[in-house]
């Protein structure tokens, strides 16, 4: 079999690397990564090579007056910003700010590792296993002797089982063909939280490192996030398979399990996953006042709505850029026995002192230079080859 997994939003499953502001200029509204190994071989050959390798050592971007030409003649990957407002909003940025965390790519090209599409399915899973009466176990053994940071084991071997009798074992994912390099633009992005006005009410603070949140509606004081993002609509293509050997009865009654996860199962786990995530990203838009990124997230519940009834798909928040609300498998942070777990850690417990609702932050895609969306949302459809 086979899968389809079509970006909805920019769309960023990285690698861990990062282009430096000394390893691309900005030119024409373009990212263009520079061919160092050609332009040292350039310089080499005349008394210039000194000057660069001073730039490159001190400078926080290239002086774009002195060597602006090699944007125009030796850039390897020439990658258009979203919208020409995010290269302006790039020309006032400070320099660690700079720095462009891309997409996983190969020899033959960008592709989709498959270990970031199944570790979204396995956490839908778990998210439909854990119950409150696990939960309280697993806050139980916390509170004793047990580390806080075992806690998400505890709930991953409650919710779908450990090592070789994990229920994910049941199927597998491929890496993705690779796509065209044309399907990828640089975003803009910020960093929404929400701000109390009054009993009850909120408004959108913007995320101004290293100061924390900006009291103000003031969105161009916030510090901007550029990243290279799969435009919207972009497929990627790979293997889908399912092991006959969980559907032999002998095997199951010795892992203990009723039945091994089917991909109807699967599906649906990872449709209410997302559903729960959606309704909490719609809740958080409509109390900061974003009625842009509202809408947005209504028309990917609606399409959720549709993908639910063809039961062929998925959706599924994936990559960077999503926040705890995409890599917890327990969504309601109300809960009493959660938030004990989440006290014994120091970052997540100044976050549920304040009483604001948790999480009160998440990360904004700009389109057209306003706030607009959720990064890394998509659809996933499995089929035959022949169909």
């Amino acid at each position: 079999m086979r899968y389809r997994l079509t970006a909805l939003t920019p769309l960023l499953v990285g690698d861990g690397n990062r282009l430096s502001p000394i390893d691309y200029m900005v030119w024409k509204d373009h990212v263009n990564v520079l061919d160092q190994q050609r332009i040292f071989r350039l310089l080499a050959k005349g008394p210039r090579l000194d000057g660069y390798l001073a730039q490159l050592k001190k400078a926080e971007k290239l002086d774009f007056a002195s060597w602006g030409g090699f944007a125009q003649n030796f850039a390897g990957r020439r990658i258009p910003f979203e919208h020409a407002s995010s290269a302006a909003a790039w020309e006032r940025a400070r320099g660690e700010s700079l720095f462009i965390p891309t997409f996983h790519s190969g020899h033959a090209g960008p592709f989709l590792p498959g270990s970031a599409l199944k570790g979204a399915l396995r956490t839908g899973l778990v998210f439909a296993r854990t119950t409150p009466e696990s939960m309280k176990e697993i806050a139980s053994q916390v509170d004793g002797e047990r580390s806080a940071r075992a806690a998400g084991l505890e709930a991953d071997a409650h919710g779908i089982g450990s090592g070789g009798s994990s229920r994910a074992r049941a199927f597998g994912v491929s890496d993705s063909k690779p796509v065209a390099s044309a399907s990828f633009q640089v975003y803009l992005l910020r960093v929404a939280a929400l701000v109390s006005k009054s009993a009850g009410k909120y408004e959108a603070g913007w995320k101004q490192s290293p100061r924390g949140t900006v009291e103000t509606r003031r969105i161009d004081d916030a510090t901007p996030v550029f990243a290279e993002m799969a435009v919207p609509g972009t497929a990627f293509e790979g293997s889908w398979s399912e092991q006959a050997l969980f559907q032999n009865r002998q095997i199951l009654d010795v892992l203990r399990w009723r039945e091994a996860p089917g991909r109807q199962r699967i599906l649906s786990c990872a449709n209410d996953y997302a559903a729960k995530q959606l309704e909490l990203h719609r809740q958080h838009a409509e109390l900061a006042g974003l009625p842009k990124l509202a809408a947005n997230v209504a028309a990917l519940e609606a399409q959720l709505a549709e993908v639910r009834e063809a039961g062929t798909g998925c959706l599924l928040s994936l990559g960077w850029g999503g926040g705890l609300l995409s890599k917890s498998a327990v969504l309601d942070t109300t809960n009493e026995d959660y938030r004990k777990i989440l006290k014994y850690m120091a970052f997540y417990n100044r976050a549920i002192s304040t009483g604001m609702p948790f999480p009160k932050t998440r990360r904004i895609v700009f389109l057209g230079g306003e706030p607009a969306t959720l990064p890394g949302w998509v659809l996933l459809e499995i089929h035959h080859p022949a169909e």
